[in-house]
């Protein structure tokens, strides 16, 4: 049997309880409640989340984003953590009683812990006393869309972060508002830069699993480039210390392959000239930052058997759906090989167009997220919390 899992009590009533359980989603978070407490600094605020909302003022009972795992084959594999930790959380909000929890993402807990809500009465729209609040919607534009149905009766209100996902919701009673993408919010800092003279970077993701899977495909690729440009050198970013042991395993058979760097909030962005980079949400601050690349991504065969079956979009990166274009190559499954990983990157550091058109993309992006609007996810978030608990 699996060890119980406590977790620790709030030193008072939580006012929100905030529940992110990846890296992207544990930022988004955090800078929201960053800036909802500078509006009002008394309120109380637990979290599962990481190490982002614990320096946000959050009081972390679980690292939820350290457990991150993605795709069908690593979720049963971890299921029966997931089943325990899922009954502890239910019986820490029951006895603590928040007065809201706001989901981040995370869908296949999140609505699982939703609905479980609802149906023990806890929950608003179950006849109990606790708002329920989601910010960031599941990519229900890509796959399962039909869990905005479930999501309408669970849920009391909605915050997204592109703006074409209100219209995805429009069919429902479901309160949803775009309150702008967080990379293009005011005040923030990209933490990557383009420069040409700069080393490639190597953005494996930020789960165990595919990083396993992905960077040695990386650290290849750059082996292989690096034979003609024996000088340019290449820096790996990891977003927790578990991803950063991978990493630094990996790289330990083949010396001096690349850097790993922290990629915490740091002072000046980190500088690229191109990028080898996952699907996952560091591929739009790519993006965002004007460096050319490519994604490349390696899922467990299950998975993509599963997803290319159920999955509805053209593209994986995120940058390629908003834009409606291939602006970033992708190499999936089998195209994701060293040879031809390496001809790209040929490609994208020999051809100045390349850097151009990636700056070009940067602005249509920004646009595309909101970029000045007056909108905020804090805002949101205050003023949902002032209605649902008068």
């Amino acid at each position: 049997m699996p060890k119980p899992i406590t977790l620790p009590r709030p030193s008072q009533r939580p006012d929100l309880l905030i529940i992110a359980g990846e890296h992207s989603g544990d930022h988004h978070a955090a800078a929201m409640l960053k800036d909802a407490l500078l509006e009002r600094p008394d309120m109380q605020v637990c979290a599962l989340g990481g190490d982002a909302l614990k320096r946000s003022g959050a009081q972390v009972i679980f690292d939820l984003v350290d457990h991150s795992v993605v795709g069908f084959a690593e979720v049963l594999k971890h299921y029966g953590f997931f089943k325990q930790l899922f009954a502890s959380v239910v019986g820490w909000i029951a006895e603590h009683r928040p007065r809201a929890v706001c989901f981040v993402d995370y869908p296949g807990f999140n609505l699982r812990l939703a609905e479980r809500l609802v149906k023990d009465g806890l929950a608003r729209k179950g006849g109990g006393e606790i708002a329920l609040l989601y910010y960031i919607s599941p990519q229900i534009w890509a796959w399962k869309g039909h869990r905005r149905f479930k999501m309408a009766k669970l849920l009391d209100a909605l915050s997204v972060i592109f703006p074409f996902e209100v219209a995805c919701y429009e069919d429902t009673d479901l309160p949803t508002e775009f309150v702008g993408h967080p990379f293009v919010a005011g005040g923030y800092q990209l933490s990557l830069a383009h420069n040409p003279t700069g080393p490639v970077l190597l953005l494996p993701g930020s789960r165990i699993a595919p990083v396993q899977r992905i960077f040695p495909v990386l650290v290849e690729s750059f082996l292989a480039y690096r034979a003609g440009d024996p000088d340019r050198r290449a820096i790996a970013l990891y977003p927790s210390a578990s991803v950063k042991q991978q990493l630094q395993t990996i790289l330990a058979e083949v010396s001096g392959a690349a850097e790993v760097i922290d990629l915490q909030p740091a002072e000046t962005p980190v500088e690229a000239s191109a990028v080898l980079t996952s699907s996952g949400t560091m591929s739009l601050q790519v993006a965002l930052a004007g460096i050319p690349g490519c994604i490349v991504y390696r899922a467990h065969w299950w998975t993509y058997f599963l997803g290319k079956n159920l999955v509805k979009i053209p593209y994986l990166g995120i940058a390629n759906i908003l834009l409606d274009r291939p602006a970033y190559p992708e190499f999936i499954q089998a195209a994701a090989e060293p040879g031809r990983l390496q001809t790209e990157l040929q490609r994208l550091l020999a051809d100045d167009s390349a850097a151009t058109t990636a700056a070009a993309n940067t602005q249509e992006l920004r646009t595309l997220l909101g970029e000045g609007s007056q909108n905020s996810a804090a805002t949101w978030l205050l003023a949902q919390m002032d209605s649902r608990l008068m």
